[in-house]
């Protein structure tokens, strides 16, 4: 259905808009030129979903772009069989103008459909879209959600073979959202071609058969989506590294008596080997500690909270009836591994070293939001609410569904 070979795309980056006409008269070069696609290649094919992962500026809507025609390569083929569709960056196509009834026609038309399909499927595609009488308002009143539902609403019944999916979906709301895939799996079941570029890294998982990694316009990992997805992780968990320097915003940020102090800390899940993990995998905790003069008692402790604030989780070497004693000038390495069964969303962890229960006394170091994670996705069964708990539910005379085996971590 869709075939890509050494596909290669790049553009001429100006300093100032006087350097193109200058450029152009006198033949000068006055232009950098930047490599937004280099080598490209794969296949996707029909009751396929082949999802894209890349960060910002890695190649992916360029990629969309060009397999939708409004780019063309510098080099390297683009094979589709059938029509293609897709739903790019929010608003393509729309003219703010129009009504949304009247951008159907004029958009559709844009995708290849004819006056006779646009008039058939007219009633399924505002239907579909939910926007009721709104679909007689101009477009400029539409709020982003909305322009996402018509966009969509058009593309997939404009009866294509292959879709191309961008991020624009995420703009609407989970309702819809579950609408949109539930259609897409019904038309990857039909046998269409899809590309499915998203940062939803569970809905990759979820929906998809293979998925490549872009990074630099190259792309870095195809196989897999959980190993592409783990791949995705490690490249986002060196881009924190390099961009928050968080080692030396942990040092600045720590406070206490400095008796002992934490040198280095990281944290990674076991299974996605990055700071991105599934629910349900277990979060390692590295510490580096250093005495700077002999203690009998020093008790590590572990604080998570949620992006809002809030205490999730905390313990401490106390209440695990461990001690540590260290010499002076010595170093030890800590290994921490905490069940990450919490919902998905975004974690800080507080780091603290004192003596006894507590660090009202003796604070030796406590360093707030020393170390982040994020959870994407469920590795089990899904939940509500902030964590997982044992749960057993008896029924009487029912027919019972196999639930998922809990996977243990090696």
């Amino acid at each position: 259905m869709i075939t890509v070979s050494e596909l290669h795309k790049s553009f001429k980056l100006f300093a100032k808009p006087a350097d193109r006409l200058i450029e152009a008269i006198t033949g000068r070069v006055r232009h950098s030129t930047h490599t937004a696609l280099e080598n490209i290649s794969f296949q996707v094919g029909r009751g396929e979903v082949l999802g894209v992962l890349g960060r910002n500026g890695a190649g992916k809507s360029t990629l969309l772009k060009l397999m939708t025609g409004v780019l063309l390569p510098d080099a390297g083929r683009i094979d589709i069989e059938g029509r293609v569709t897709g739903l790019l960056e929010l608003g393509t196509g729309f003219n703010p103008e129009l009504s949304g009834a009247q951008n159907i026609t004029t958009n559709a038309l844009m995708l290849g459909m004819s006056h006779q399909e646009i008039e058939a499927r007219y009633q399924e595609i505002i239907d579909f879209s939910e926007l009721g009488d709104y679909i007689h308002e101009p477009l400029r009143t539409y709020s982003s959600g909305m322009i996402m539902r018509l966009g969509f609403a058009i593309a997939i019944h404009a009866d294509p073979a292959c879709f191309l999916v961008d991020e624009a979906l995420s703009v609407g709301d989970g309702y819809f959202q579950q609408k949109c895939m539930k259609r897409i799996q019904a038309f990857k079941e039909a046998g269409g071609a899809i590309l499915f570029v998203s940062h939803d890294l569970n809905a990759v998982k979820v929906l998809c058969d293979r998925a490549l990694v872009l990074e630099g316009g190259r792309i870095v990992h195809q196989g897999d989506p959980e190993q592409a997805v783990n791949h995705y992780n490690r490249i986002m968990a060196r881009q924190a590294e390099e961009e928050e320097g968080r080692l030396q915003a942990r040092q600045e940020g720590a406070y206490g008596t400095r008796q002992v102090e934490i040198r280095h800390a990281d944290a990674w899940g076991r299974r996605s080997g990055s700071a991105t993990l599934g629910s349900g995998d277990v979060l390692e905790v590295v510490l580096d500690l250093e005495a700077h003069q002999a203690l009998d008692d020093v008790v590590i402790g572990i604080l998570i909270r949620d992006r809002f604030g809030q205490d999730i989780f905390g313990t401490n070497t106390h209440h695990h009836c461990q001690r540590l004693r260290l010499a002076a000038g010595e170093r030890r390495r800590v290994h921490l591994a905490i069940g990450a069964d919490i919902a998905p969303g975004k974690y800080t962890l507080t780091l603290a070293l004192h003596s006894g229960d507590h660090h009202l006394d003796d604070c030796y170091w406590w360093q707030d939001g020393a170390l982040q994670f994020e959870v994407a996705g469920y590795l089990e069964g899904k939940f509500s609410g902030l964590c997982r708990l044992p749960c057993q539910i008896a029924l009487e005379d029912s027919t019972a569904c196999p639930s998922p085996s809990r996977q243990e971590a090696p």
